[in-house]
């Protein structure tokens, strides 16, 4: 059996001025998720979220060049305010290629850290196209918090 640990994974991790409350309602609210999700100038239009164990979400975001992008998966584990895991797939391109993002919110002064993991790539060159994407996203997540 392969060890998760043996793909290639990306770990980022963020403080936002805001409270563990607020932060988990930016990644488990579909409205919020509206306003700040996906990289600079890729708007969502769709963002359907059940978050739930077993639950699925729907994000579509992108497509100004009429490609628009379409992310989806199956939430694991949700310990309201303190931690989210969800499946990742892009169901239009590479339905097959599964991957886990796992989001930890530690409380931590007057603020959170977010405490990001995605992992189970494909390969190295996915993980650094997702490395681009998610960070532009985080960026995004501070603007929108403020």
């Amino acid at each position: 059996m392969e060890k998760v640990s043996e793909k290639p994974f990306l770990n980022l991790r963020r403080r936002y001025p805001v409270s563990p409350e607020k932060l988990w309602r930016a990644w488990t609210d579909p409205e919020a998720i509206k306003r700040w999700f996906g990289p600079a100038n890729e708007p969502v239009s769709l963002a359907e979220l059940d978050v739930r164990v077993g639950g699925r979400y729907r994000i579509v975001f992108g497509g100004a060049d009429g490609n628009a992008h379409e992310a989806a998966g199956e939430y694991k584990e949700v310990v309201p305010n303190r931690r989210l895991s969800f499946t990742w797939t892009w169901p239009r391109s590479t339905p097959e290629r599964v991957s886990v993002v796992t989001i930890v919110f530690k409380a931590a002064g007057s603020g959170t850290e977010l405490d990001f993991r995605h992992e189970q790539f494909h390969d190295e060159t996915v993980r650094d196209n997702h490395k681009r994407g998610w960070s532009g996203t985080l960026e995004k997540l501070a603007e929108f918090l403020k």
